[in-house]
């Protein structure tokens, strides 16, 4: 008979059985990058994040099923947006908090989440977070930036959300940047081209390193550039300096930075993570006072231009940049669906949202029809 618990923490769990539950292609379910959120400080309680981790061992204690999972007293770092839902419920004089999230924190990257050996394994999963709601003060339980080819686990009781994000694909096999640029209309490659000579006007030049390559300065000029980001639009930084150094150490070819520097000064720089065959972008930032961020293009390039560069130069077939933002597609990222899952107590409630998200996924994809109507490269 298999037994499911909660565990409060990933260091309860050996690496080796949580990783042999995935095939390693997105470093952000790694054990070592979730346990390194919660060792480092970057995932704490009064931040609203309380790791309750979901496990299933079978009957001779070997890890059957997983899914990182965390009760949540806000929608802080989420990414998919459910101030609306939490709003109704306190007018109906009910609490919208807690709830149960299986999802990455502070990171809108869809991959594995319900991780398990077979299909079965997976479903059985599934009914164990139904049935963790239905058990507790929980008001819902949530997935977010589910794959696709998990779906089925679900079913109907599950409400379904979806998103648009922008991600560039190597659709072409484009061996370097000019033939990535040749397959753009004349307007499009024209204007990167600018933006490009004007950051190499100014005198900026870059330096792309793996974790393993990064000297303490570098991490430590990473970690800077992310708070003065966090500080320049008011919001609170979560990821720690410690944390920054653990990626270095235990994912060293998997952390990749592109170093903005200048008169030997590192002036900015993007923080990404490498998968098996995409590269995602996370963080970005400059030194100082903003100077900076204010020479034209450097932004575009730090954060896109430079990730093209290495993923044509390693031949990784897609980038993804990160949430939101229409100006991507201008420069070679098309509109591209994400999913999330969402399980709510009340059966009123649950109706009520369900017609909600309907009428919200018919939104989403005219946006997305719409945005593929603009798309930069030729013959599109």
């Amino acid at each position: 008979m298999s037994r499911a618990r909660i565990v409060g923490a990933l260091s309860e769990i050996p690496a080796s059985e949580w990783d042999a539950l995935h095939d390693g292609r997105n470093p952000f379910v790694s054990h070592a990058f979730l346990s390194g959120l919660e060792t480092h400080g970057a995932v704490l309680e009064r931040n609203g994040w309380t790791p309750r981790h979901l496990v299933v061992r079978d009957e001779d204690g070997a890890l059957a099923a997983a899914a990182p999972g965390y009760a949540k007293r806000n929608s802080h770092g989420e990414f998919v947006f459910d101030h609306a839902w939490a709003h109704a419920y306190a007018r109906y004089g009910q609490s919208y908090f807690p709830k149960w999230l299986c999802a990455v924190p502070y990171t809108p990257v869809t991959g594995p989440r319900v991780l398990a050996r077979d299909p079965a394994a997976r479903s059985g999963l599934v009914r164990l977070m139904e049935a963790l709601v239905a058990n507790s003060d929980l008001s819902s339980a949530h997935v977010n930036f589910v794959e696709p080819d998990e779906d089925e686990a679900f079913g109907d009781p599950w409400l379904s959300r979806i998103d648009v994000q922008y991600h560039w694909r190597n659709r072409g096999a484009w061996a370097d940047f000019d033939a990535f640029l040749g397959a753009m209309d004349h307007k499009h490659r024209k204007n990167i081209r600018q933006e490009r000579a004007k950051v190499a006007r100014a005198g900026v030049a870059f330096r792309t390193v793996h974790g393993d390559e990064a000297s303490e300065a570098d991490i430590a000029a990473m970690h800077s550039f992310y708070l003065q980001t966090f500080s320049e639009y008011g919001n609170t930084p979560t990821l720690t300096l410690a944390f920054f150094r653990h990626l270095a150490r235990a994912m060293p070819r998997q952390l990749v930075l592109f170093l903005a520097e200048r008169g030997g000064e590192s002036i900015a720089g993007a923080l990404c993570l490498r998968g098996t065959d995409t590269l995602y972008g996370r963080y970005w930032g400059t030194s100082g006072d903003g100077t900076h961020a204010r020479i034209p293009g450097l932004h575009f390039e730090t954060c896109y231009y430079q990730g093209i560069d290495y993923c044509l130069r390693e031949g990784l077939a897609a980038f993804e940049p990160g949430a939101q933002g229409e100006h991507k597609l201008a420069r070679g990222f098309l509109p591209t669906l994400v999913r999330s899952r969402h399980w709510i107590a009340d059966p009123a409630f649950a109706e009520a949202l369900g017609e909600w998200c309907q009428e919200e996924t018919a939104s989403v994809l005219r946006y997305k029809a719409a945005l593929e109507s603009h798309s930069p490269f030729r013959g599109d």
